[in-house]
């Protein structure tokens, strides 16, 4: 996080939990004193398990996320300089695990803010306990030139390759040393339709999960569980605002609305996977839930003058992977609705950087068994089943509105890779780039191959040689990677690939046009 003074005046919150959000100004606790000291005489602290989470940090909310082992009051505590500070709490229940989440509003933009979270049966509370502390910083204004840095990665604990029990996921652990804005987590964050074993894919000892594959709410919610008790993992997530997106593996692999059902045990044929995959994800990470709009995920992150964040679904409303992609099908990936707002929020911002974020790649060739199931990302290469032709609708619209300075990031395939695209041969200096990086922690699986139909150019390629070519968790370890950016105070943008210990691996400057 960036260090600045603290100059906060903490306002009132909205609460979401259980399901639930209040639209309406949080209110002071108003009961009888009576009845707080009747309810203080049997006060019990409860243990905060799995850390905190700022999330859908913006210049004037965030969003505060914890978890509780039981039934209880989750508190608040959110301050500023000279000790001002407001108190808020709301019920946690078995119906999303104990999960609570707290938005605060009308926050001051460009600031530091700190909280603590703990736990107690008593609404009242406020005797000593032992409290879970974080922080983040809110976005500048969109008219504030400031430098910005930030990280990206995904793919976390996929193909049984868990915690290792000595080193846990061992890349937070270079995360924690870079001095962030922000973290995006860009997909396949759990792989729930994965296990986790004690000896791991790649030989080492892990920690084993002790669940199965999802296919119920408390598997689920156990592969969430399971990733969220890595010590490094919490650390950077306490400290700076985190933003959560899903791939197909939150729920199973290369799932859409029209495949989210398996038959095989442990599954319940027929049943639909994606609503309780939404459910857990929705549990457990700070994702602003929308009370008109509540499982929308799509959404947009202002960060000063330089940059916007378009943050897409492409899991909820996509046509099934099998149908064929041309023209007069008019296949979607994310829905005429998602689309059209796409549209909209390119055309409006005038953010000198406009970062869009795919949990699909878009050229690199994507899907189990392609050819019975169809491609799973945006391009179609010889299956011609991918959803290019909403893309070339995208890419087309972009160019002739002229927007430009467009940077895709994406995760998903375990294996980096860097790509210049010339979409448009009639107008070669419209062009897009995307960084491709993972996995945090999963296993590795490279692809030379991709699509050339966009004018594709490969600049930057790192993975194994083959995917049998890892013989242990140590080799295992040196592909790991994720993606960092930094912006100046001028908008000069320096993008890297680094390795798990943080080495940069790859880095690029790019001048905005």
């Amino acid at each position: 996080m960036k260090t600045h003074a603290l100059k906060t005046i903490v306002l009132p919150v909205c609460i979401l939990a259980s399901g639930l959000l209040s639209t309406g100004l949080a209110q002071a606790d108003m009961d009888e004193h009576s009845s707080r000291q009747n309810e203080d005489r049997h006060v019990a602290s409860i243990m905060a398990t799995h850390g905190v989470m700022a999330g859908d940090v913006k210049s004037h909310s965030a969003v505060i996320w914890a978890r509780a082992q039981a039934e209880s009051w989750m508190h608040v505590m959110l301050q500023g300089e000279g000790g001002k500070s407001i108190h808020q709490r709301i019920k946690v229940t078995g119906q999303r695990d104990f999960t609570g989440k707290v938005k605060f509003t009308k926050l001051h933009a460009d600031t530091d803010y700190e909280y603590s979270v703990w736990f107690s049966n008593s609404k009242h509370a406020e005797q000593e306990v032992e409290k879970t502390q974080g922080r983040f910083h809110t976005a500048p204004n969109k008219n504030k030139a400031r430098a910005l840095s930030f990280a990206w990665g995904g793919d976390l604990a996929g193909q049984n390759v868990c915690r290792d029990t000595e080193q846990g996921f061992p890349i937070f652990n270079a995360l924690n040393d870079m001095n962030l804005d922000f973290f995006i987590g860009l997909g396949d964050m759990i792989y729930a339709d994965s296990t986790c074993t004690e000896q791991g894919k790649y030989g080492n000892t892990q920690i084993d999960g002790g669940y199965e594959k999802s296919a119920n709410m408390t598997n689920y919610w156990a592969h969430w569980k399971y990733n969220h008790e890595d010590a490094s993992y919490q650390k950077m997530l306490a400290s700076m605002p985190y933003y959560a997106i899903w791939d197909d593996h939150e729920v199973a692999n290369d799932f859409g609305p029209l495949n989210d059902t398996r038959s095989s045990a442990p599954y319940t044929a027929g049943e639909h996977l994606l609503p309780m995959g939404l459910q857990a994800f929705l549990d457990y990470n700070p994702i602003d839930e929308s009370a008109d709009q509540p499982k929308r995920l799509y959404r947009t992150v202002r960060w000063g003058k330089h940059f916007e964040l378009f943050v897409l679904d492409t899991r909820q409303y996509r046509d099934a992977n099998v149908e064929a992609d041309d023209a007069t099908l008019k296949k979607t990936m994310l829905g005429r609705e998602q689309l059209t707002w796409l549209k909209e929020k390119l055309k409006s911002s005038d953010a000198t950087w406009k970062m869009v974020v795919s949990s699909v790649p878009i050229s690199i060739p994507t899907g189990s068994n392609a050819t019975v199931k169809g491609r799973d990302g945006w391009s179609g290469f010889e299956q011609q089943t991918g959803f290019e032709q909403e893309l070339k609708e995208l890419f087309s619209f972009m160019r002739d509105e002229g927007i430009n300075n467009s940077i895709w990031v994406t995760t998903d395939v375990h294996f980096a890779e860097v790509f210049r695209y010339t979409p448009f041969s009639s107008t070669p200096e419209f062009k897009v780039h995307e960084f491709v990086t993972g996995p945090l922690n999963a296993g590795l699986y490279p692809n030379r191959d991709f699509d050339t139909s966009w004018g594709t150019e490969s600049l930057f390629f790192y993975g194994p040689e083959s995917m049998f070519s890892t013989k242990s968790y140590d080799d295992a370890l040196k592909w790991m990677n994720y993606g960092a950016v930094e912006i100046d105070e001028n908008g000069v943008m320096s993008i890297s690939v680094r390795d798990v210990n943080g080495k940069t691996l790859y880095e690029q400057t790019m001048y905005p046009e």
